[in-house]
């Protein structure tokens, strides 16, 4: 999977480093499932995507649902394993952070979030 930078574009805070971007049905599909905690600076942003379930996983995750244009519509932090998060009607995309990374970044709704 190709890896991205992702940061709040009005002040350049960053929010992860090593973003993984899932792009592929396949790649959404399987998500986080069967992989470690996700360290400080890695992520994954699944594109197209506007909901996501942490069945199955033994951690929790920040998750913020995205707009087409990158600005966070709804975030849910620490969404705890076996539970299902919905983007609602604005959402395209979301990005996967480990828990307190939101909190950390000051990334709300409304924050608009860039990637490169």
């Amino acid at each position: 999977m190709e890896t991205v930078s992702v940061v709040h574009q009005s002040s350049g805070v960053g929010i992860g480093s090593s973003v993984a971007v899932a792009a592929s049905w396949w790649q959404r599909l399987r998500g986080l499932l069967a992989r470690p905690r996700l360290a400080r600076g890695e992520g994954l942003l699944l594109l197209e995507c506007d909901s996501v379930h942490t069945v199955g996983m033994a951690y929790p995750i920040d998750v913020a649902f995205l707009d087409a244009d990158g600005r966070v519509v709804r975030s849910i932090e620490g969404l705890a394993p076996w539970r299902l998060g919905l983007g609602g009607a604005e959402a395209v995309h979301t990005l996967e952070l480990p828990p307190g990374r939101l909190e950390e970044t000051g990334t709300v709704p409304g924050t608009r979030l860039i990637w490169s």
